[in-house]
């Protein structure tokens, strides 16, 4: 199929020159900030049942079973919701999927402080992870305000506020668990998710989401709201929507598919599985599994060492009082610091691709020695380089797949992946949790080893490197 071809008299410019000339300035640090927010309260809220979850087995006498199945739920909540708020902000635009995402997220979070029993907050969870699962859309949001030029770094930046929310709530376990209970954590931990609902008045819409779908008018208005803010100017000339152009024939190869009209979800998931796509869908995909199963199935194993649940593991960290679990909790959280920081780095220097090859590598080298028996200092050790590395791995392959979609079903792509990547989470309890309960660590580790090794040659079979790309727009009818 042809692109369709817009004749203007004059000189023209595309949202992406649009974007460079308006640069970076207050407009996308108010931007990033928002979007932060909402990868903060994703975050919160995801991580919150790591550490509730030994008050809760003591307090209801879960079996491990119940134990494991409050956290997969939550994944298998953000599963569906990744899957359909990618379908609904490409097909009805990026600001009204944020407004519905803030709200299901901070009513459900509310809910859940008051559940009177297991079944009840098993059910309210999913649902809040069903909200949760919208987390990806933020960060495809602030994306299309970023010029080419360096952005690789600021979707790291913006990463990093995903780093802040799981400290935060380590951080918060310590202080209010041992004095308050855990219904209070959930009430406090809510407060991203409104304050996103608070603040949602003053976002705006995508301009690229609206120049893909034609309406330039209306994205040349926000460019032009942007270029006042930041105290910058618009090239002069009329904006057109961007066509794909040659530095894209590689990614769009073999059968140089185009799309011109996206009319429904159905028709959107059928792009990310066309020949164009369908090698670096797949691949993602089985990289963002692999990624979900190692990062919180480390967490996992802090967790399970911490709290004493694997009392014949040679490498149990806990000392026998339940602050021991939110100090060691607190303490790997930190590991994403540097992780975000090496990823920050590397992403726009070495590039995507062999950035995230590297980093699971090392991961794998800091897990090996814990096939064997380790000190407890060391052990926390281990597990906190291997969370530094797996951090990044997972930051780096988020920046990947916005960038290799076009923007018409950029959000169905990363929605899509998120979501197929709960998989890896959904897993992770039912592995690691039977596995250390039964003293099975050796085959724990094994099991993390396995998935580093296919992830990284997944991240390597990558068609295309996109450091340095422009963004590529189709124009939709």
């Amino acid at each position: 199929m042809a692109i369709e071809e817009v004749e203007v008299d004059g000189p023209v410019y595309t949202m992406e020159e649009a974007l460079t000339s308006v640069g970076i300035g207050k407009f996308q640090y108010m931007i990033l900030s928002y979007a932060g927010l909402g990868s903060i309260s994703e975050a919160v809220e995801t991580m919150i049942l790591s550490v509730i979850g030994p008050a809760l087995r003591s307090q209801w006498s879960l079996s491990p079973t119940q134990e494991s199945l409050m956290t997969t739920v939550v994944f298998v909540g953000m599963l569906i919701g990744a899957f359909s708020w990618g379908f609904i902000t490409d097909s009805y635009g990026r600001r009204k999927g944020l407004f519905c995402i803030a709200i299901v997220t901070s009513s459900c979070a509310t809910l859940s402080t008051f559940s009177p029993n297991y079944n009840w907050l098993l059910a309210v969870r999913m649902v809040v992870g069903f909200g949760a699962g919208g987390g990806p859309v933020y960060g495809s949001w602030f994306l299309e305000f970023v010029p080419s030029q360096n952005r690789g770094m600021w979707m790291i930046i913006y990463a990093g506020f995903w780093t802040i929310g799981t400290i935060l709530e380590a951080l918060l376990a310590m202080l209010i668990m041992p004095r308050l209970g855990w219904r209070w954590l959930l009430a406090l931990s809510s407060i991203p998710s409104f304050a996103a609902l608070f603040l949602f008045v003053f976002t705006v819409e995508s301009p690229r989401y609206m120049c893909a779908r034609g309406r330039t008018r209306d994205a040349y208005d926000i460019l032009k709201k942007i270029a006042v803010v930041n105290k910058t100017q618009l090239p002069p000339g009329k904006l057109v929507s961007s066509q794909v152009s040659e530095v894209h024939e590689e990614l769009l190869s073999p059968g140089k598919f185009r799309v011109e009209n996206l009319k429904s979800g159905f028709s959107s998931l059928l792009m990310l599985l066309s020949p164009a796509l369908r090698r670096n869908t797949l691949l993602i995909w089985m990289v963002f599994i692999g990624n979900g199963f190692l990062y919180y199935g480390i967490i996992l194993l802090t967790s399970l060492f911490s709290s004493g649940q694997c009392l014949h593991s040679s490498i149990a960290l806990h000392m026998n009082d339940d602050q021991s679990l939110y100090t060691n909790v607190a303490i790997n959280s930190l590991a994403e610091i540097p992780g975000t920081l090496l990823a920050a780095i590397m992403v726009d220097k070495v590039g995507r691709k062999f950035s995230t090859a590297l980093m699971f590598a090392l991961s794998f080298l800091f897990l090996l020695p814990l096939l064997a028996p380790q000190l407890p200092a060391l052990t926390t050790a281990l597990l906190f380089g291997a969370r530094t590395f797996i951090s990044g791995s997972f930051v780096i392959v988020n920046v990947y797949c916005r960038e290799i979609y076009p923007t018409s079903v950029r959000s169905t792509g990363i929605g899509v992946a998120t979501s197929v990547g709960r998989i890896g989470p959904m897993i992770s309890p039912m592995v690691v949790v039977q596995l250390l309960r039964r003293c099975h660590q050796m085959a724990a580790i094994i099991c993390f080893e396995a998935v580093l090794v296919l992830s990284a040659v997944g991240v390597m079979l990558f068609s295309v490197e996109t450091k340095g790309r422009e963004l590529i727009d189709t124009h939709v009818g």
